[in-house]
């Protein structure tokens, strides 16, 4: 059975006149008015008193107080006492332990424990300052919800969403729907996302992303240190230069802003703009240090890279944009059209001014193969060290020094093999044109003879340390990848999918962020 509401006690006033013309049916009392119901204390300077209905109109220097948890204070209240239900006008400010609302009317349910206020509000806590058009407070989760047009504003940064729940306890801010944060170092958007303003952390999920003057971090979760300036991208995570019109891609990454470096792993793809061609560079880790012209690129661990003319392998690339050197370092293989070449130490150098490839130079064993055109032969150039110049991003000219031999099929216009020209000097120099050797030139010839293809014997036509790695170029950017990388990225691309298709993910919060937010409320 229901229990009866509890009545209003009039605990004390100065005056008590019952006024059937100014107030009929209720008392009313004047002067330190004091009103008890149910644990809720009210003070006031004039009130009517509808004993029938258990109602009370307060005026003047109202006060409720509901223990030590809620203040409201205004020029005038009611307060119904058989659905415990307060309404407070005129300047009315609710303070909690934690934090105070300043706008012009507010509700109160004691029942539900919920304040509510549909008038521009004011809220101070501590560093933060939140304005908006409307909102509620849980009184027993110390939580304000909003669900208009909401703004945080904090010494750092102003938060600005349309849904937003702010914990006034631990300062934790969730937010829901477009959101953004904007402060000197950078801007924020969001569509679901953790916000911690006491100690600067956040994990933001849904199309989010981390503006930076010089960098655009994009990922399916982002978790972001503000203390640290640091920040990490899990899942189909991009970042963009947008001073180099460089782009790295990968599932991983880590971002210190402050030490101006970057570390990609899984999947890792760095994609930089050069001559209006890209080049795509892959390892299984990347790394980016150093600000915007000392920047260094390195990359480990079953390096590849594609441009549209040129591709190798390598064990891992140190590419410096200060000196415009980028060293290929452990086993260097590159493709330059149908032409394979390696060495020990392969270095490709830019023109600083430009960022344009300028030169090639490959030191130690360096060995040039072609397939020949019809033939199952190879075009095959051996010396110790190579210089090549780029013309417009493709090599055109090349220089082989040193002990140098040639195996070349020779062909007429008609593509008929005139013979194999195989020969001993100490310089060539090769002209390439279309990805193709045009002409090959002989200095201080020592021995050279073009024998029919008769009388050179097969194996004869291959020069010592020969090895043909056709099937191993990358032809293509998605060459870049090895098979077991693709298989984990289809995977976790169909978990980013299945995730994005789920409406109300709940938020994954990183340990960092504690959880006291989530405490079952007690019944």
């Amino acid at each position: 059975m229901a229990q009866a509401p509890k009545k209003i006690l009039i605990e004390h006033s100065d005056y008590f006149d019952v006024n059937q013309i100014e107030a009929p049916d209720a008392a009313l009392l004047t002067g330190n008015v004091r009103i008890n119901h149910d644990g809720v204390i009210m003070t006031c300077n004039k009130a009517y008193y509808f004993q029938k209905e258990n109602y009370i109109k307060a005026f003047g220097d109202v006060q409720l107080v509901q223990g030590d948890t809620l203040y409201l204070n205004s020029k005038y209240a009611e307060y119904n006492g058989n659905v415990k239900q307060a309404y407070a006008t005129g300047d009315a400010v609710m303070r909690s332990p934690e934090s105070t609302l300043v706008t012009d009317t507010i509700n109160f349910n004691r029942n539900t424990q919920e304040v509510y206020y549909n008038s521009n509000g004011t809220i101070t806590n501590r560093d933060n300052t939140l304005k908006s058009k409307s909102g509620k407070y849980y009184v027993a989760e110390k939580k304000f919800q909003f669900l208009t047009a909401v703004t945080i504003t904090n010494p750092k940064y102003v938060i600005k969403s349309n849904h937003l729940d702010y914990y006034s306890n631990s300062g934790h801010s969730y937010l829901f729907g477009p959101s953004t944060i904007t402060s000197k170092t950078n801007y924020i958007y969001t569509e679901k996302g953790f916000y911690d303003t006491k100690r600067n952390l956040a994990h933001f999920l849904r199309k989010s992303y981390i503006k930076y003057d010089d960098r655009l971090i994009e990922g399916d979760s982002l978790y972001y240190d503000r203390n640290q300036e640091f920040a990490s991208a899990t899942r189909n995570v991009k970042i963009t230069d947008s001073i180099n019109r460089g782009v790295v891609k990968g599932h991983y990454a880590e971002v210190y802003k402050n030490k101006d470096s970057m570390y990609v792993t899984k999947r890792a793809v760095a994609i930089n703009f050069v001559e209006n061609d890209s080049v795509y560079i892959h390892g299984k880790k990347l790394m980016v240090t150093g600000p915007e012209g000392d920047r260094i690129i390195r990359a480990f661990n079953n390096v590849r890279f594609f441009k549209t003319d040129m591709s190798g392998k390598c064990d891992s690339i140190h590419s410096s944009s200060k000196i415009a050197l980028t060293k290929l370092i452990g086993n260097p293989i590159l493709w330059n059209g149908e032409s394979q070449i390696t060495g020990d130490i392969m270095h490709l150098i830019g023109n600083k001014t430009t960022q344009k490839l300028d030169s090639l130079k490959v030191l130690n064993n360096t060995f040039i193969v072609s397939k020949d055109t019809l033939g199952t032969g190879f075009n095959q150039v051996k010396g110790q060290n190579l210089f090549g110049k780029f013309l417009e991003g493709k090599l055109h000219d090349v220089d082989i020094i040193k002990n140098t031999e040639v195996i070349y099929y020779m062909r007429n216009d008609a593509q008929e093999l005139i013979g194999i020209n195989k020969n001993v000097s100490s310089k060539i120099n090769i002209i390439f044109d279309n990805k193709e050797i045009e002409t090959i030139t002989f200095f201080k010839q020592v021995d050279g003879t073009i024998y029919p293809e008769k009388d050179l014997p097969e194996p004869d036509r291959k020069l010592r340390g020969l090895v043909w790695r056709g099937d191993e170029k990358i032809k293509s950017k998605d060459d870049i990848f090895p098979p077991e990388e693709n298989i984990e990225n289809d995977k976790l691309v169909q978990e980013g999918k299945k995730e994005a298709a789920k409406e109300n993910v709940p938020m994954k919060i990183r340990k960092e962020t504690l959880n006291y937010d989530k405490k079952k409320k007690k019944k």
